[in-house]
C-alpha cells in the first residue's frame, strides 16, 4: 500500500485557501503515490487536468497527505 496521497480538492473562490479542505471542497480527487516527487507529479497532473474555468468562482488546492494505518490523515505533520 503507498503511503502517501495526492489530494486535489475544488474550492468555492469565496472560501479562504486555509478553510479549503476535505470537507468544505466543492470536490475532491485523490490518487496513491509512492513518493514525494510522485506524489508531487501526481498534483501537478490533476491540477493540469482539471480544466477549472477562469473567472474566480472555484479553485484548485493540492496537496500531499501521508497515509496512516488508523485512517487518520496529516497534511504537514497535523492531523486533518
Amino acid at each position: 500500500m503507498s503511503e502517501l496521497l495526492a489530494v486535489a480538492l475544488v474550492c468555492a473562490g469565496t472560501l479562504l485557501a486555509q478553510d479549503c479542505s476535505r470537507d468544505t471542497a466543492l470536490d475532491v480527487v485523490v490518487t496513491p503515490a509512492r513518493t514525494p516527487m510522485e506524489c508531487l507529479m501526481h498534483a501537478q497532473a490533476m491540477a493540469a487536468s482539471a480544466g477549472l474555468p477562469g473567472g474566480g468562482d472555484r479553485y484548485l488546492k493540492i496537496a500531499c497527505e501521508h497515509r496512516r494505518a488508523d485512517g487518520v490523515r496529516t497534511v504537514a505533520g497535523r492531523p486533518s
